[in-house]
């Protein structure tokens, strides 16, 4: 029962962080607290101190994370290595030296291998170097797997690891600079669209393919996963479908009525060549099951965007 649990999310402000705490109200909890910048710098030791000392969790939902599509994990691995990686260490170790009775942990599908057999299983994450240009961030994400069950075996230390797919929704981030694919593509084709161009260009060949999960099924998955699952396995969370890029821009072009070309540029990298998850152990574990149509959660998404950036 966790209505009446102190809850802490990293990240809080951001897309996902919004709809969480939304989706922890609903379930009833009442005393959740927001860890993000600028108030809280989490690659900072100090920091992530501070926090805990401020907010005195019960339980840490990590969400934070500094993230981008292919385009920014090829300009940054860096940056995307240490921040990563510096922030869930400090903040699971912290956790538990505060005696917290919980942590979740919110990995990512840049973890797994890049020829991981599909649907891709959670036994199969370690057999396999991730696809190069998401290695960086993937592994310092995987490092939490390693230090949550780590901890658990040694000091009895409760953290649960979730491995959420490409997620998008209302409330995305619409940045061209660091946006994922289904957010860029809206943008280009409502843009292009309201502008009457007649070009726009999408990286690649169209050939790989995608897991899409509805944002609001996401926090769900994290608020079953917070109240029930306490395990040291790691859990998939995501809709367990696959969609080629090729098909995804045709779709969200016919939902934004743009009519130009599309040009592919096959120079641009296309990144792991197919993804979807094996959703069976969080059915299994916890009782979830996305709810959303892929069409769906598209409109919605689509209608938000229009409706955010309408004169």
């Amino acid at each position: 029962m966790i209505e009446d649990k102190r809850i802490t999310i990293t990240g809080g402000k951001g897309f996902l962080g919004r709809h969480l705490i939304r989706a922890f109200g609903e379930r009833g909890c009442r005393n959740i607290t927001v860890a993000d910048l600028p108030e809280y710098n989490l690659v900072s030791l100090a920091d992530v101190q501070r926090l805990y000392e401020e907010t005195k969790p019960d339980i840490v939902v990590h969400l934070a994370a500094k993230v981008g599509g292919i385009g920014f994990n090829r300009e940054n691995p860096g940056s995307l290595f240490y921040e990563n990686i510096m922030m869930g260490v400090q903040l699971i170790h912290e956790g538990y030296r505060c005696g917290i009775d919980k942590f979740v942990a919110l990995g990512t599908i840049c973890a797994y291998p890049k020829f991981t057999p599909v649907p891709f299983r959670e036994d199969d994450l370690w057999n396999g170097y991730p696809e190069e240009t998401n290695a960086p961030y993937g592994l310092a994400k995987k490092m939490m797997l390693v230090q949550s069950q780590a901890y658990r075996q040694q000091y009895g230390f409760n953290a649960i690891f979730l491995l959420p797919v490409n997620l998008y929704g209302p409330g995305d981030n619409f940045d061209p600079a660091s946006s994922h694919v289904i957010p860029a593509l809206i943008k280009k084709c409502v843009d292009a669209h309201r502008k009457n161009e007649d070009v726009i260009e999408v990286w690649g060949t169209g050939n790989a393919t995608r897991e899409f999960f509805y944002v609001e099924d996401a926090a769900s998955a994290i608020v079953a996963a917070t109240e029930k699952y306490n395990a040291p396995e790691p859990v998939n969370i995501g809709a367990g479908f696959e969609i080629s890029i090729r098909d995804l821009v045709s779709l969200v072009v016919e939902l934004t009525g743009y009519g130009g070309e599309i040009r592919w540029d096959p120079e641009k990298p296309d990144g792991q060549p197919r993804r979807m998850l094996d959703t069976a152990r969080a059915r299994e574990a916890f009782g979830f099951q996305a709810q959303t149509d892929f069409r769906e959660g598209l409109k919605k998404t689509i209608a938000w965007y229009e409706k955010e950036t309408s004169v």
